[in-house]
């Protein structure tokens, strides 16, 4: 049974229960003609919407250690949540699917016939599916307990994943994206001086600040807002990079300025097209035949080219934007305005 095929991965001195669900580095190539169009010397796009399994996307970096650490505790069953439209919730569903663990998805809101998309294939996948009855995304925490004290009170050995993913060993597989960048970078005469990126519930832009600062990488980090306010953001970020130093045993030295967010480019708000996001997934698919979402990368895209008209990125800096991935939701009833 795949149950138990975990490995040990070393990252410094420290020992995580890791799966390998990623494959080979994903790729980076230029995106010329957009590049021509927001006047930007150089811009590239990493694709994490293509890591070979369950449909993509970089959630799967950070589940490569949280499934590892499930199955090392001997966990029969995951769950976690989010909305009906999450790619991380997606993601978790295909990977208990592959090791043979039963899923639980907990989703804010009231049941609907009319999702698609994720959601469509989280069902697909076999997950057993909750939903809160409110709106508060906090619901979904106290729900995914409440399931989880069920189970275990009646045999099973749950797991619970956060919201996003967004945790210390979530941040951890960020963490290592920026290590596989860079050497990616490695051979190229010209590197990025700016990292663009979505930013949801924090667990990416956190492990890409803290591998930055550790691998001495040579840009700036500027998040994208997705759904939460800035402010609010910039803490959960602090937290999470603060808890994935000390479980790494490093120090970044990291800054509090040095986590920037732009929370300009959410429109009316987490999961519900905007205008702009959607001008951006047109244009991004137009000129370079790449297919962007509209929960998360869209909205990057339109953040992307709403900083160079203001000028925070200038002409002459050479931008690496990253794809999360998220596709499927291009496919959910009104979520391409």
């Amino acid at each position: 049974m795949l149950r138990n095929r975990f490995y040990k991965a070393h990252i410094g001195n420290v020992c995580f229960p890791r799966v390998r669900l990623t494959g080979p580095r994903t790729p980076i190539h230029r995106l010329l003609n957009l590049a021509e169009k927001f006047e930007i010397s150089n811009l590239w796009i990493k694709r994490d919407d293509l890591i070979c399994f369950g449909f993509g996307g970089n959630k799967i970096r950070g589940l490569e250690f949280l499934v590892g650490d499930a199955l090392a505790q001997g966990a029969d069953t995951l769950i976690t949540g989010a909305s009906p439209l999450s790619n991380h919730v997606r993601a978790v569903a295909a990977v208990a699917a592959r090791y043979g663990l039963k899923m639980v998805a907990v989703y804010w809101g009231n049941q609907s016939e009319d999702y698609s998309g994720n959601y469509k294939l989280v069902r697909m996948l076999g997950a057993q599916v909750f939903f809160t009855g409110s709106t508060v995304r906090t619901s979904v925490d106290r729900e995914m307990e409440m399931l989880a004290l069920k189970l275990k009170n009646s045999g099973s050995i749950p797991y619970v994943i956060p919201r996003g993913g967004a945790s210390v060993l979530g941040v951890v597989g960020q963490f290592l994206a920026v290590r596989e960048v860079l050497k990616q970078f490695a051979t190229r005469s010209i590197k990025p001086d700016v990292v663009v990126l979505p930013v949801g519930s924090g667990g990416t832009i956190a492990g890409w600040l803290l591998g930055s600062a550790w691998y001495k990488a040579p840009w700036r980090v500027e998040g994208i807002a997705v759904s939460k306010p800035a402010p609010e953001s910039k803490a959960e970020v602090m937290r999470l990079v603060r808890d994935t130093e000390v479980l790494l045993g490093i120090k970044s030295n990291l800054a509090e300025d040095a986590i920037i967010i732009h929370d300009h480019y959410i429109g009316p708000g987490y999961g519900i097209p905007s205008l702009a996001g959607s001008a951006a997934i047109q244009l991004t698919a137009i000129h370079e035949g790449v297919f962007l979402d509209p929960v998360y990368t869209g909205k990057a895209m339109a953040g992307l080219s709403g900083l160079r008209n203001v000028q925070r990125i200038k002409g002459n800096e050479g931008v690496l934007f990253l794809h999360t991935g998220g596709q499927p939701g291009l496919f959910v009833p009104g979520q391409f305005a």
